[in-house]
């Protein structure tokens, strides 16, 4: 197995692995690791993915390359589309949305995987940091049938009790049937992914637990920089490294520019 690789391309491999053939997988702006990850699964063992990015709908397992831009998506790819729509994101559609994976950031996250990227302080008129704000996610997330929270970094200003805005609903202050009570139709999430770890969530209070570290990390020190304590197993997993073939395929025709490594 390879010695180097980033933490990034290491958050990317496990999404990519997660993914099933059939999802229909909807990606936003400025994430290159779920960027990446999505058409890693697409090349290797997704044919019949559909991809989603910002609306435009696409399957493009058959190129040799499809090299990511270096910021969003670039709409040039559509080039090398089979197929190509704009209706992509149509919010009146949402009833069809159960085979649909969606991914989100966050600048806070709370134990029960509730997120916010509206911003940070007490007072919304005068927020100490605002974020790149809720968009669609909102009825994504209450929608999809499940999700993924994707995060550049792990530290306990992340990490909070509470999020002093909730942009995206994840299993509210816990309980399995958490989005029932509240009629919510979707999944919700099902794993946090970090440069430090994997998270999931209990299956009775669906409280964030560590599910599994990157290699060289240990479990103290994904708890050291979380805000509140995580549920833990007795011993929790590795986090499995790239195979040579998945980290072949990520860089010769997935990350040409290396843009996952220099975010290490």
């Amino acid at each position: 197995m390879p010695s180097e690789y980033s933490p990034q391309e290491l958050m990317a491999i496990f999404l990519a692995r997660d993914l099933q053939d059939g999802d229909v997988l909807r990606v936003g702006v400025a994430m290159p690791v779920v960027e990446a990850a999505v058409r890693l699964a697409h090349i290797m063992h997704g044919p019949n993915m559909e991809l989603i990015f910002l609306g435009a709908r696409m399957n493009v397992a058959h190129l040799d390359s499809l090299p990511m831009p270096a910021f969003g998506w670039d709409r040039r790819v559509v080039r090398w589309a089979e197929s190509y729509s704009d209706s992509g994101h149509r919010f009146d559609r949402i009833k069809d949305w159960g085979r649909h994976v969606f991914f989100i950031g966050g600048v806070q996250v709370d134990p029960h995987g509730n997120t916010n990227l509206i911003g940070i302080g007490p007072d919304y008129h005068h927020l100490r940091f605002r974020g790149p704000g809720s968009v669609g996610t909102p009825t994504l997330s209450t929608h999809v049938g499940r999700y993924y929270i994707v995060l550049n970094s792990h530290s306990p200003r992340i990490f909070v009790e509470r999020c002093d805005y909730i942009s995206a609903y994840g299993w509210g202050t816990g309980g399995a049937d958490a989005r029932q009570k509240l009629g919510l139709p979707g999944g919700g999430p099902k794993y946090c992914v970090t440069p430090l770890c994997v998270m999931d969530f209990t299956e009775d209070t669906k409280h964030l637990r560590l599910h599994s570290t990157h290699p060289g990390v240990l479990a103290a020190e994904v708890q050291a920089q979380t805000g509140f304590s995580l549920a833990t197993t007795a011993t929790p997993a590795l986090t499995s490294p790239p195979s040579e073939e998945e980290l072949r395929v990520l860089r010769t025709r997935v990350d040409l520019s290396g843009m996952l490594r220099r975010s290490a």
